[in-house]
């Protein structure tokens, strides 16, 4: 069986540390060391997500999210790494390096909306031709079709998209990256109100499906590349993460 420091390694070549933003914290944040048989992938490392890793019989969660992101002045018995800790639960964390990395978060939102000739928008985001043009309000239904997205918004600015822009997570100051590069919309997850003043006056129209909805897809396509590099490991998508919000 792998360790923490194989499977580590191998999520590395994946989404090389150095991709990381200079302010992110990545990679092995907890460390239980150990043989490892079964791993979950989440989008964050909450309470319920180490319960269920723990009920699942697994020593390791891969996360998107890092579970430790400030420096730690002190910690509790709330705290998920010191309840990790106390269940040998490991924890790797893939943030901002997988946004950027090749296959990573924003080409799996591309393949999902079936970009083509796709290309890096400012290096962390990717833009490309849809098949056919869409509505606005098509895309957007299509976010909750294609991504589960309970509470998608959007800046419609009346006109087709042909060339469409994603970046999963938080990504409205994009908008005028996605403007230089000729893009007819933007999709994120999320945006404020400012950006989506911008957005109209940049012209570029603006959808905002979710922070977890356009980044969630990666635990799936992660879960399978590590059941095809370690085949005898156990590897579980997360069912108890789940979008912080509720909609009405």
């Amino acid at each position: 069986m792998p360790r923490v420091e194989e499977i580590r390694a191998y999520l590395n070549e994946l989404a090389p540390q150095q991709l990381a933003e200079s302010w992110d914290n990545v990679g092995t944040l907890v460390d239980c060391g150990g043989n490892i048989t079964s791993v979950l992938t989440a989008l964050d490392i909450t309470d319920e997500t180490v319960t269920e890793a723990e009920m699942a019989g697994c020593q390791l969660i891969v996360s998107h999210h890092p579970v430790i992101f400030h420096p730690l002045k002190s910690i509790d018995r709330t705290e998920p790494a010191y309840r990790m800790v106390k269940k040998n639960i490991s924890g790797i964390c893939m943030h901002t390096n997988m946004d950027t990395a090749e296959g990573g978060v924003n080409d799996i939102l591309a393949a999902l909306f079936g970009l083509q000739g796709v290309q890096k928008l400012a290096e962390m985001g990717r833009y490309g031709r849809l098949k056919t043009p869409v509505s606005v309000p098509q895309l957007a239904a299509a976010c909750r079709d294609r991504l589960g997205a309970g509470g998608v918004r959007m800046v419609d600015l009346g006109r087709p998209v042909q060339t469409l822009a994603v970046v999963g997570g938080s990504g409205g100051d994009f908008l005028p990256a996605a403007r230089a590069a000729g893009v007819d919309c933007l999709l994120t997850g999320e945006a404020s109100h400012h950006d989506a003043l911008d957005a109209r006056r940049l012209g570029v129209a603006l959808i905002a499906a979710g922070h977890f909805a356009t980044e969630f897809p990666l635990m799936t396509v992660l879960a399978e590349k590590l059941r095809r590099r370690f085949p005898d490991l156990r590897v579980l998508v997360s069912k108890r993460g789940r979008d912080p919000f509720t909609y009405l």
